[in-house]
């Protein structure tokens, strides 16, 4: 993919913050820290950032999130305002929210879910992964000997005033059990796979050193 410079903030506009938090953050305290940083950012008051989390386990249900999807709730419940459906988030698994603002860059949803693609398909790439799109799947999919696919990141945004917030989920080496509980983003017959169940053994530091590095290919440069 080529990056038009449009897409880039312009030169005199501070860059994003890229800020990894330790530790297992609760998913409420980000969904605030979150709606709160959006609102300053739309209104002039704070930079963009992009937010490195792992949450504990849970559930989470998207906008279009059927309730048959729902097998078994395992884990905590939390109903959000993202896009998609059925999602599961929890430990091994790197979340990133970009919280960016798309007036200064491209005011294009579209533009912006095909950049999220092509930013997780670059870091997958970068650990020797061929990440692949599917016309009427989101997320990212890993194809396998077999002909069997697995999804290994998942996608799921809100747009407010043009500030984007949630985001996207790699899996770097969840319990991949834990999605046992829900139909993944309302996708019946296909899996979910790991970085560590393609057999790649990498720290999370790892998996984001290859994040930060296609983020900056299709964004542009952060601070951090």
């Amino acid at each position: 993919m080529t990056v038009q410079p449009a897409s880039f903030p312009s030169a005199t506009t501070s860059l994003p913050k890229w800020r990894v938090r330790p530790g297992l953050l609760p998913y409420p305290e980000a969904v605030a820290a979150m709606e709160a940083r959006a609102c300053a950012i739309a209104a002039g008051k704070a930079e963009e950032m992009v937010w490195l989390v792992e949450h504990p386990p849970i559930y989470t249900a998207g906008t279009s999130a059927a309730e048959a999807d729902l097998l078994e709730a395992r884990f905590p419940v939390f109903k959000t305002a993202r896009g998609g459906q059925f999602t599961y988030h929890g430990p091994g698994q790197r979340v990133v929210y970009p919280i960016l603002d798309l007036k200064r860059r491209k005011p294009d949803v579209r533009a912006f879910v095909r950049d999220l693609e092509e930013w997780l398909i670059g870091a997958l790439a970068t650990l020797g992964v061929k990440g692949e799109r599917r016309d009427g799947r989101v997320g990212i999919w890993v194809a396998g000997a077999d002909g069997s696919e697995d999804k290994i990141a998942a996608i799921g945004v809100r747009i407010r005033h043009w500030v984007t917030f949630h985001g996207v989920a790699l899996n770097v080496a969840p319990d991949l059990s834990h999605f046992s509980g829900i139909v993944p983003c309302g996708v019946r017959g296909h899996g979910v796979t790991s970085l560590a169940n393609l057999g790649l053994s990498l720290s999370m530091t790892e998996a984001d050193t290859a994040l930060k590095g296609a983020f900056q290919t299709v964004f542009g440069p952060v601070e951090g």
